[in-house]
């Protein structure tokens, strides 16, 4: 497919817009619906919006045994961190929620060059060690106003980072809509199941449900579906390199929302950890564009 890197940065726009649009919904709804009910929805309105476009347009989902287990594993990494995620969402504004999530390219980082020998050299490693003191600048007012809840998006940071290596394990190997839809088809009836079995679980616990919150569920389902796919379609139209430094968007439309829908903004010090990270991070992509336009080494002579 030939490369249209407009369209590709537009639709990776579309994703920075909707992606703090749902977790602003997901706070919105927090106050009065538990955390595993609102992780059950998600799941439950992407596997309804997806599966039909896997069976009218005939993509293809994951099979074999091998891909199969890889789905599962990342499906439960997606549960997980975005039960922590929403968790966050209750306890801190949208902007540094988001703000400290971005950890995860760090992590990232160091989680391929432990598991997949990949080369980290000295500058991306002090990077990465700016990059978590501007992280601990925005964690540390939020950790004296709500205590360890500050440390969930932390949590989050991790959990992607690692659902970011395992679908990079079957990224070459299946369709983006056909994995997303057997996600959905995994994930909504597990947390659906934990719901049923496990009601007095504070996370998992569910209540009645007005009709007008009904729209709004359907609303976070909705973004969350969309956004991921408009992330993916991105990839197919424009490299990584030239999308990467986008996604860091979100930090200050996470802001604007989070402002204009709750009036939260991130206090001087919280404000002067997320230019950091944001600077770490360009710093790590810049740096890594750069390496890669280098020639490789010249191959050794061979021996006489």
């Amino acid at each position: 497919m030939t490369d249209r890197p407009f369209l590709g940065v537009l639709l990776m726009l579309g994703f920075c817009v909707l992606a703090p649009l749902g977790d602003a919904t997901a706070k919105l709804l927090g106050d009065d619906m538990s955390v595993g009910f609102l992780v059950f929805v998600r799941f439950a309105v992407q596997a309804l919006l997806l599966l039909p476009l896997v069976i009218m347009a005939g993509y293809p989902m994951p099979r074999g045994s091998r891909l199969i287990r890889l789905t599962a594993l990342r499906t439960v990494l997606h549960i997980c961190g975005i039960g922590l995620m929403f968790s966050a969402l209750q306890h801190l504004p949208l902007a540094d929620a988001i703000a400290i999530a971005f950890v995860m390219p760090f992590i990232m980082l160091l989680l391929g060059r432990v598991f997949l020998d990949e080369a980290v050299g000295h500058h991306r490693l002090i990077a990465c060690a700016v990059g978590f003191v501007g992280t601990l600048l925005v964690v540390q007012p939020n950790f004296a106003s709500v205590g360890a809840p500050a440390l969930l998006p932390m949590g989050v940071a991790v959990v992607f980072a690692l659902f970011m290596l395992v679908t990079r394990q079957i990224a070459k190997e299946v369709d983006p809509i056909g994995l997303q839809a057997l996600s959905g088809l995994m994930a909504a009836p597990l947390v659906g199941l934990a719901l049923v079995l496990f009601p007095w679980v504070p996370i998992l616990a569910t209540g009645p449900v007005a009709g007008t919150d009904w729209a709004l569920l359907a609303w976070l389902g909705t973004l969350g579906t969309l956004a991921h796919l408009l992330m993916t379609w991105s990839l197919r139209f424009a490299p990584s390199a030239t999308l990467a430094p986008m996604q860091y968007l979100e930090i200050p439309i996470g802001t604007a929302i989070g402002y204009l829908v709750f009036r939260d903004l991130p206090n001087g010090l919280a404000a002067l950890g997320i230019c950091i990270t944001i600077a770490a991070g360009l710093y790590i992509i810049v740096r890594e564009q750069r390496l890669s336009k280098q020639p490789p080494p010249p191959a050794a002579p061979p021996a006489a």
